[in-house]
């Protein structure tokens, strides 16, 4: 009879996951001033979260070591420096680490100061250049995080796809995509890849049914499978921007009669994601 230690167990266990992966997701919802308010961001980030966790397909590991899910009044933007941080330790004490960033909230440029801006919980409209968090800060906080694979994903631009009603984000902030220049500032380094679910000042829309934003309902399906070959056991990057760039724009004109366009940058070669179908993949 073949002896089970507690190691030998705790190996077995870690190879049936995607042990190396760790994943901050970030879905604003309410904000301190409720006109600004994307409740459907929470719906992004805790669909998303299932399908990471889930055993059967993503494979993450469903603890606050490998996870960590801000939404609502947990969006501060001490809250989401706190977590940048936690996934530069967790990359520095495991040179395998797969980092994942994934936002989900709206983003525009102060045209005070021409600065880009991401806008979190507490947040003050009146004073977004010291209270909301720039693409400078976010930018510097990722730099921070030396790992071989990290995957950023800003879900943004939502003013008029997501709001409530048009017009009411402050005169001198315009909602867009991110910048070329700031995507360009986050994939510097080795192992870097940027996704943003629009360009310019294109809209990102949700779904009719309000389910989720268009573009995450479209991640999601790409990170069950849904652009993998049949015996694929991992989900790569390749997989996530061939599913997204035919689908997201497909979605967007028979959905919304709008124009979406997802935007993918990276800085290295392909690598995986997420396993596929768990480590029980036929």
């Amino acid at each position: 009879m073949t002896n089970i230690t507690p190691s030998s167990l705790v190996c077995a266990i870690m190879s049936n996951h995607f042990a190396h992966g760790y994943a901050l997701l970030i879905g604003v919802g309410t904000t301190a001033e409720s006109r600004w308010s994307l409740p459907v961001t929470v719906k992004d980030v805790q669909a998303l979260k299932t399908v990471l966790i889930d055993p059967n397909l993503c494979a993450y590991l469903d603890d606050s070591e490998h996870i960590r899910l801000l939404q609502n009044q947990q969006t501060t933007r001490s809250a989401i420096l706190d977590g940048l941080t936690w996934l530069k330790e967790k990359a520095a004490t495991d040179r395998d680490a797969t980092i994942v960033v994934f936002y989900s909230g709206h983003g525009g440029i102060d045209t005070s100061t021409q600065c880009y801006y991401l806008v979190q919980h507490d947040f003050n409209s009146t004073d977004i250049a010291n209270t909301a968090l720039s693409a400078q800060e976010f930018t510097e906080a990722l730099r921070q995080i030396q790992a071989k694979r990290l995957w950023v994903v800003i879900d943004s631009c939502h003013a008029e796809g997501m709001a409530t009603a048009k017009g009411e984000l402050p005169a001198d902030f315009i909602a867009t995509a991110l910048p070329k220049g700031v995507v360009d500032a986050l994939k510097q380094g080795e192992g870097r890849a940027v996704f943003t679910s629009s360009r310019g000042n294109q809209v990102s829309w949700i779904r009719p049914d309000g389910t989720m934003s268009l573009y995450t309902y479209h991640l999601i399906e790409a990170l069950r499978g849904a652009a993998n070959q049949p015996g694929d056991s991992k989900v790569m990057l390749s997989n996530l921007i061939n599913h997204l760039g035919k689908t997201v724009p497909e979605s967007a004109r028979t959905l919304r009669q709008a124009e979406q366009t997802p935007f993918f940058d990276t800085a290295m070669e392909d690598f995986p994601i997420a396993m596929l179908r768990g480590w029980n993949n036929s």
